[in-house]
C-alpha cells in the first residue's frame, strides 16, 4: 500500500481509504455484523488504514460497527466521522451550533469507543449558523485534545475560504468520480491553493464504475440507487459509452474498470485521498490495489482528454 498526506498538515494515511457507510446503511446490506466486521479489518490487514463514518449513517451503528471492528488497532488508525446531520421524527435537520457539534462529539467518542477523533467534519452546512462559528468551535476542539483536524463535506470554495480562515482544514469531502467532476470547476483548485485534501465519497459513482451495473440491474427497495437518476436503466445505457472506454485502459493495464477509475482519480491532486466501500472483502483487495496502480502521464492524459469529450447522462441524486 502507498500512503499520502492527508492535506499539507494532515496525518499520513493509505492512498485509498475505506468508506463504511454502505455496511450499514443506504444499500439494504443484510450481512451479520461478523461478516461486516471482517471486511473492514481486510481493509486494515491488506494496507488501509483511513476509515470513514458518520453519525448519520444508520444512524448511529455505522459509528458502533467501526468501533468494533477497529477494537485493538483504533491508535494505528486514521478516523474520520462526522457531525451536523441529524434525523429528528423523520425529518433531516442540519446543525452545525457548538452545542450540537458538541453533543454529537461525545456520542461519537462513545460508539467507537476512542476519546480522540482524527478528522470531524461538519457533514453538511447548516445555513442557521454562520460557518465560523462552527469553525471556531472545531478550533476550540483541537485545543482541547478531543478532535485532530476538521473537514467539510459538500461546501463550495467561499465556504472553505471562510472556514479555513478561523481555523485550517484538514480536508474537505466531496462526490467526485468519473460521472461527476463538478469539484473541479471551483474547489479542487481551492483545495490546491490552501493545501487541504480532497476526500472523494462515492469515486465509484455508487458501484457504476466497478462495469458489474447494466440496465436490467434490479435494486432492492431499500438501495436508495433506485432513486436516483443515475441508475434508472436509460440513464445505465447510455452512460456505458464511458464504461467502455475506461475498458479499453484496463485492458491495456490488465485491471479492473474500478481500478483505473481510482488511479485516474489518485492523479488528480496529491493530496486526494478517495473512499470506496463496499461489501465484499475481494473488492476491498481490487480498490487496495489501484493504489498501486501507475498510468503513464500520456495514457492519463489521453483518458481525461475522452472522459471530456464524453457527455453523462443523468444526474448523481
Amino acid at each position: 500500500m502507498k500512503y499520502r498526506k492527508l492535506g499539507k498538515n494532515g496525518p499520513e494515511v493509505s492512498a485509498i481509504g475505506f468508506g463504511c457507510m454502505g455496511l450499514s446503511h443506504g444499500y439494504g446490506n443484510d450481512q451479520s455484523e461478523e461478516e461486516k466486521i471482517s471486511v473492514i479489518r481486510k481493509a486494515y490487514e491488506a494496507g488501509c488504514n483511513f476509515f470513514d463514518t458518520a453519525e448519520a449513517y444508520g444512524p448511529y451503528c455505522n459509528e458502533e460497527l467501526l468501533g468494533q471492528a477497529l477494537a485493538g488497532i483504533r491508535n494505528n488508525c486514521v478516523v474520520a466521522t462526522k457531525c451536523g446531520m441529524k434525523n429528528r421524527n423523520g425529518i433531516t435537520v442540519l446543525d452545525g451550533s457548538p452545542q450540537a457539534i458538541r453533543e454529537s462529539l461525545e456520542g461519537s467518542l462513545r460508539r467507537l469507543n476512542t476519546d480522540y477523533i482524527d478528522l470531524y467534519y461538519l457533514h453538511r452546512v447548516d445555513p442557521n449558523t454562520p460557518i465560523e462559528v462552527s469553525a471556531q468551535c472545531m478550533k476550540e476542539l483541537i485545543k482541547e485534545g478531543r478532535i485532530r483536524g476538521w473537514g467539510l463535506s459538500e461546501v463550495d470554495s467561499e465556504t472553505i475560504r471562510r472556514a479555513h480562515a478561523v481555523c485550517p482544514l484538514t480536508a474537505v469531502e466531496s462526490e467526485y468520480n468519473m460521472l461527476w467532476r463538478n469539484v473541479e470547476s471551483d474547489v479542487l483548485p481551492c483545495l490546491k491553493e490552501l493545501g487541504v485534501a480532497l476526500v472523494p465519497f462515492s469515486p465509484l459513482a455508487k458501484g457504476f464504475m466497478t462495469g458489474t451495473i447494466t440496465a436490467d440491474t434490479q435494486f432492492s427497495d431499500r438501495d436508495s440507487r433506485r432513486r436516483y437518476s443515475r441508475f434508472q436503466p436509460d440513464v445505465i445505457q447510455a452512460n456505458t459509452k464511458i464504461l467502455n472506454l475506461i475498458k479499453s485502459f484496463a485492458e491495456r493495464y490488465q485491471v479492473t474498470e474500478a481500478q483505473i477509475s481510482l488511479a485516474w482519480l489518485l492523479s488528480r491532486y496529491e493530496y486526494l485521498v478517495p473512499i470506496p466501500g463496499t461489501t465484499k472483502q475481494y473488492r476491498v483487495i481490487e480498490n487496495l490495489k489501484a493504489a498501486d496502480l501507475d498510468m503513464t502521464a500520456e495514457d492519463l492524459e489521453q483518458l481525461t482528454q475522452l472522459l471530456n469529450k464524453t457527455p453523462v447522462a443523468g444526474q448523481r441524486f
